[in-house]
């Protein structure tokens, strides 16, 4: 990337746009400031009141500190600031594009080598961000929507990863496509292996069965990459790690969460 197609300005701000939700941030050169999350925004709000204007009722519904408003209140200036923009979700990237400063992001943005097309540009930029932040190989636990394991090598070449429903995903998936099994929250921690009642049993066969997979993963990675860095990331990120460190506390302590992952690939990415 040439310096020309960096933030021109001091001030500038970051779009993920996930599956379930908006993840912003706002950065002064390369310094991550504050970060924030909102509920995707309906087409209707932005035609009604502008993309800009979007951009602050947003940022004021997720009851941000004063400095943040402040930040905020700079896109109705006479010179707003850049927006960069990540997303896997076709419908809201139109939306956010329409501001006059946007600037979408690809995979050929990513300095990784061996990206496939369809690869995620949230899992790349999770996975350069754990890259220049922990060095490589590395392999990264995402524990959003979907709960994906990407990985690289010493290279910072893609080695390949796996997809499946996150947490809540699942929990949702029991509710909603059975007759009789009802809605429950994430536990605090562990359930018993062996339930008593119907509520531990869902959280016994959904946390167990993930918690499984990923110390399986996470075994395989290592028997190629002993040396490698773990990284989680993501929203429930916090609470996956620690139903593993309840688990398998040894584990545990190879692993370091950090939920900006995606954010740090960007800003890397950006002054690369």
């Amino acid at each position: 990337m040439n310096s020309g197609d960096r933030p021109s300005r001091t001030d500038w701000f970051i779009l993920a746009i996930g599956n379930t939700r908006l993840h912003w941030a706002w950065a002064i050169g390369s310094t991550l400031k504050q970060s924030w999350d909102t509920p995707h925004a309906a087409a209707e709000l932005v035609d009604t009141v502008g993309v800009q204007q979007a951009i602050a009722h947003l940022a004021m519904s997720a009851a941000p500190n004063c400095d943040l408003l402040q930040a905020v209140a700079m896109f109705h200036g006479s010179e707003p600031p850049p927006l960069w923009i990540a997303s896997v979700v076709p419908p809201q990237t139109d939306l956010w594009q329409r501001y006059c400063r946007s600037r979408l992001l690809t995979l050929a943005d990513i300095p990784l080598q061996n990206l496939y097309p369809s690869l995620g540009i949230d899992r790349a930029l999770a996975l350069w961000g754990a890259a220049t932040t922990f060095g490589t190989p590395v392999l990264v636990i995402d524990a959003g929507t979907a709960l994906t394991l990407t990985g690289a090598d010493t290279a910072s070449s893609l080695v390949g990863g796996a997809i499946l429903p996150g947490l809540r995903l699942q929990y949702r998936a029991l509710a909603h496509d059975t007759a009789a099994l009802p809605a429950v929250p994430l536990p605090l921690g562990l359930p018993p292996r062996w339930a008593a009642n119907t509520a531990d049993a869902i959280h016994s066969g959904i946390l167990y069965g993930v918690l499984a997979g990923i110390e399986a993963a996470i075994a395989a990675w290592l028997t190629d990459f002993p040396e490698s860095a773990i990284a989680f990331t993501g929203g429930d990120s916090p609470r996956l790690y620690a139903y593993l460190a309840q688990l398998n506390s040894t584990l545990a302590t190879r692993i370091v969460v950090d939920q900006q992952l995606l954010f740090r690939g960007l800003l890397s990415q950006v002054f690369y």
